[in-house]
């Protein structure tokens, strides 16, 4: 068997109404020959929606066929354990124009419950924002449910939601339960659980050609909703050049961001866990071993398999990139 090396893929683009340009003209990814495009999956193990290794001798892979064949020196002994065949997370590249339909996503128990694999807790870096650009995290005050049902039944539900201006660099952590939704002008990265257990609850009123509107999930959402009511829904940094600076750790994913301007080396032996590079800016060279050097460019992705321990990162302009791995 060949020795595993750092994975890179080939998107897959998803068309919808509410999708822009920003992820060809900010990112540089190519998703003609579709006008635009509201989601790049850059790494997924979603069934119908798996990425193909784009790079070295397992190029046309599928992720799934490589987890079922390297197992535990591809993600990590704990992870192949708890995940399986599936690789476990999901990183999206989103592009809105106009306001998504405001949802919630199941914990893990709910999901299970109602035979879905798992539920869906997920996190998102903001990459370009528009000015005056909003989205919706939570309630903006501690709602009962008979209050929640009260302003659906009148159409009122976003007067009892969050809004939180966006700029580039915010962080907002989503977890299973809470209430949200994206707003126009804003380009992100999305890591999530691999799973699309979503239950619509609002969708502003928006109807078809017919007149008839997206299908909601009033009453399968009800056990899923978190209905408090809390102090911060963004999450704080402080950026700190040439080091690893926490944004997200929970028990599905920890997610690092870096801005480097000068080499690197990384040692992920302690943690039996794959590790993923998103680039958001810049350019860099990764040496792992006596591995061929790989560069990964700003909108790419690059898997590093958890059987590599260490890496050693040279920027070849300041470059910055999120590390995502499970803890």
């Amino acid at each position: 068997m060949n020795e595993l090396y750092p994975l890179k893929f080939k998107p897959v683009f998803d068309d919808r109404m509410w999708g822009g340009e920003k992820v060809r003209t900010h990112l540089g990814l190519d998703f003609s020959p579709m006008d635009r495009c509201a989601e790049a999956w850059v790494l997924s193990g979603y069934e119908g929606k798996q990425t193909i290794v784009s790079n070295g001798f397992l190029a046309g892979n599928e992720i799934n066929e490589l987890v079922e064949v390297y197992m535990d020196d591809l993600v990590g002994g704990k992870v192949f354990e708890t995940s399986g065949d599936v690789f476990p997370l999901l990183i999206k590249f989103i592009d809105s124009r106009d306001w998504l339909s405001i949802q919630v996503h199941p914990d893990d128990e709910l999901a299970r419950k109602r035979n879905m694999p798992n539920g869906k807790t997920e996190m998102w870096y903001v990459l370009d924002a528009e000015k005056n650009s909003k989205l919706i995290s939570g309630f903006n005050r501690k709602i009962s449910q008979k209050q929640y049902l009260d302003h659906l039944q009148n159409n009122t539900l976003p007067d009892i939601l969050n809004y939180e201006m966006v700029n580039a660099g915010d962080v907002f952590f989503m977890p299973a339960g809470r209430v949200h939704a994206l707003g126009p002008g804003i380009l992100l990265a999305e890591i999530q659980q691999t799973s699309d257990a979503t239950y619509r609850i609002y969708d502003w009123g928006r109807v078809d050609a017919d007149g008839k509107g997206r299908d909601l999930h009033i009453e399968p959402a009800m056990a899923a909703i978190d209905f408090n009511h809390y102090p911060e829904y963004k999450t704080h940094y402080i950026q700190r050049p040439n080091e690893t600076v926490n944004l997200v750790t929970c028990p599905y994913f920890t997610t690092n961001m870096l801005e480097l301007a000068q080499p690197l080396r990384k040692n992920y032996e302690e943690i039996d866990s794959f590790v993923i590079y998103i680039c958001l800016e810049g350019r860099m060279m990764l040496k792992c071993g006596d591995r061929e050097k790989i560069e990964v460019r700003k909108g790419e992705i690059v898997l590093i398999p958890a059987i590599i321990g260490k890496v050693e990162i040279y920027p070849e302009t300041a470059v910055k990139f999120l590390e995502v791995f499970i803890a």
